[in-house]
């Protein structure tokens, strides 16, 4: 199962960012909450993902997304292998504690 998260992590990351390069904010943040949730587990990957987000927040010219992933990029860095919230997908306007349910291929991916 870890090819198969390693390949759909690629996949989120690669679409999000492709989406960032067209400047399809929408777009991206849906595959980079999707990299985020996959992600969590993994300090630098997972601090990349706030930061993509945050790029997208810039893009986006959303002030409250930034000024969210700011705080979570350091947070990724030093807590994600203590303890992440299930499925919460990152964003700025959810809380960084709070669990959110997981699809079913989210969850057998991170098994």
């Amino acid at each position: 199962m870890a090819e198969a998260l390693n390949v759909a992590l690629q996949q989120a990351f690669g679409e999000g960012r492709t989406a960032l390069r067209r400047g399809d904010q929408v777009a991206a943040m849906v595959w980079l909450q999707r990299a985020h949730i996959l992600s969590q587990r993994m300090p630098l990957k997972h601090a990349w993902s706030h930061c993509l987000m945050l790029q997208a927040g810039w893009q986006a010219r959303d002030w409250r997304e930034v000024a969210g992933q700011l705080p979570r990029i350091v947070a990724a860095l030093l807590f994600s292998r203590i303890w992440v919230p299930a499925g919460n997908n990152g964003r700025a306007r959810v809380s960084a504690f709070k669990p959110m349910p997981l699809s079913e291929e989210l969850q057998r991916l991170l098994e």
